[in-house]
């Protein structure tokens, strides 16, 4: 991974800072569990220890990031504590109406704090905004800003997000297209590749001071007209065109060192009839060729059910499907229940035990996952946030 925590970022970015500043003198960084950048290898040799002393179900509930619709405090810590899931992710029936409150849905849902859950949530700013108040610039005027306007809104939205106790953004649209129709316009942080390149790479820098930055929806929604939470929006763009144009703002996303890549559900015939979330073909192009060696994550695997697509219908098959193709964290929200976590967790220990995902590719995604939340853990422990929102003159 290329996580850049701990690091100090106001002055060298000139962002909107709600910035990093150091909680103990910099020796105590080099302590047991704080994340060194010049020794990555650190949080994975740990992962990998940890995830082979697992049992098959541990490592399967380990890449499922639930949810449920609820901000009462013994209810979640009740639901992570039984099912003990790598993440949950916050929806709005989640997000009450002040930071302090937030910061008690967040700590119920932390049962161990020295190694905390993937805390998501989608806070792209503008349309896509779960915490009300957000008010830093959002795409729709970011794409016609430098992108140095981009690094401070970013900066001081993720700062809001990990100050109300969040450690993964699923906030930085990569997705380009200049089609004022597409639902993904006004998310969008370019209307061409280059520009969209540029501040996808600002965004990714600013986020990764503060929490775990998430690129989506790989491999571009641009291309293909659609909305994917209702169909499989597809297109005929060959590789070779995807290269050129709509893979350069992930490419960016990614050398500027997201921690998470999320794969949409569309599907680029000409490369893979299957939705990338489910295309072997599309992890490989993401791992080999565009060198990402973070988290892969779904998005909502319910909006495969959504499409009525008969092959879509068993969220338990989706979500075994994903992994075997690649992918190493797993999210469901829609038509999901308390109970939906359980059953992928046990659906993919069935398919471990049953030979259809292979007990490698299962604990290949849990090393992942938890290499992330150590990474989180350590440099949490090594620095703090300040109190407010402010610009650096």
């Amino acid at each position: 991974m290329r996580r850049n925590l701990p690091v100090r970022v106001a002055g060298a970015l000139m962002v909107a800072v709600a910035a990093l500043t150091p909680a103990t003198a910099s020796a105590d960084l080099e302590r047991a569990g704080v994340v060194d950048t010049a020794r990555k290898s650190g949080p994975a040799d740990r992962a990998e220890t940890i995830v082979s002393a697992m049992s098959v179900q541990e490592q399967a509930a380990s890449v499922v990031m639930g949810h449920i619709p609820s901000t009462d405090a013994a209810t979640l810590s009740t639901f992570m504590s039984a099912e003990n899931l790598g993440g949950f992710i916050l929806m709005g029936s989640n997000v009450p109406g002040s930071e302090a409150e937030l910061l008690g849905v967040t700590a119920a849902l932390t049962i161990d704090p020295e190694l905390p859950p993937l805390i998501a949530i989608d806070q792209e700013g503008g349309d896509v905004s779960r915490i009300g108040w957000d008010d830093f610039p959002a795409a729709p005027t970011l794409k016609d800003a430098p992108p140095a306007a981009t690094s401070a809104a970013f900066a001081a939205r993720a700062s809001l997000v990990a100050r109300g106790g969040a450690n993964v953004n699923f906030g930085i649209v990569a997705d380009t297209t200049a089609d004022g129709s597409s639902f993904i316009f006004s998310r969008s942080l370019g209307a061409d590749p280059q520009s969209a390149a540029d501040r996808v790479a600002a965004a990714v820098t600013a986020e990764e001071q503060f929490l775990a930055s998430t690129l989506k929806h790989f491999p571009g929604h641009g291309a293909a007209p659609g909305d994917s939470h209702q169909q499989i929006p597809s297109t005929a763009m060959t590789i070779e065109q995807w290269r050129a144009a709509d893979a350069l703002p992930f490419i960016a996303g990614i050398d500027a060192g997201a921690s998470l890549l999320m794969f949409g559900h569309l599907a680029y015939t000409a490369v893979d009839p299957a939705p990338a979330s489910l295309s072997a073909r599309w992890h490989e192009i993401a791992r080999e060729e565009l060198g990402f060696d973070g988290v892969i994550v779904t998005d909502d695997l319910g909006m495969l059910q959504s499409t009525g697509i008969p092959a879509y219908a068993d969220p338990v098959a989706n979500a075994v499907a994903a992994l075997a193709a690649g992918t190493d964290l797993v999210l469901t929200i829609a038509h999901s229940t308390p109970e939906t976590a359980a059953q992928l967790t046990a659906g993919i220990v069935a398919a471990v035990e049953a030979g259809a995902l292979p007990a490698e590719r299962l604990q290949e995604a849990a090393e992942r996952v938890l290499t992330l939340r150590l990474e989180l853990a350590g440099a949490g422990s090594g620095w703090a946030l300040c109190a407010e929102c402010a610009p650096v003159s």
